[in-house]
């Protein structure tokens, strides 16, 4: 039998359906709109964007994360309640992307957050980002 965290239990009791925070930046917004769309369509699977972190469960990041956006980045992460979760969507918010090398741009956003899934691609397929948040509810117990 697996043992489950304190975190995962948590989760189970708490989540009925998925509610999930965008944030956006660069070209990011381009790689979630086929998921919210009718032939993919995330809310069939429970997955609902909501307008605020206060009542998100998990954050999905995409796009680079430039350096003056990192404070506003971790005060949303801290608005959000616990358990909170973070996926990172795409090369820009995994390791920068193309903006790598850049002064101004974060080489992935585990470097101003912590990060509990990674969905690499650029931009990744809608498929992929839902095998990705699936396959963090069930690495907590889901």
């Amino acid at each position: 039998m697996v043992k489950r965290s304190e975190k995962a239990r948590t989760m189970r009791k708490v989540i009925k359906a998925i509610w999930i925070f965008n944030w956006f930046n660069s070209c990011g917004f381009a790689e979630l709109v086929p998921v919210v769309g009718s032939r993919w369509d995330m809310e069939r699977f429970g997955m609902i964007i909501v307008g605020t972190p206060r009542h998100a469960d998990v954050m999905v990041v995409s796009g680079s994360v430039p350096r003056k956006i990192r404070d506003k980045l971790k005060r949303i992460y801290d608005q959000m309640p616990e358990p909170k979760f973070v996926v990172a969507v795409g090369s820009c918010a995994i390791t920068g992307g193309v903006f790598q090398d850049c002064y101004n741009v974060f080489e992935g956003v585990d470097k101003v957050i912590p990060v509990d899934a990674y969905i690499p691609g650029c931009p990744p397929k809608p498929e992929a980002i839902l095998d990705g948040v699936v396959k963090l509810l069930v690495s907590v117990g889901y």
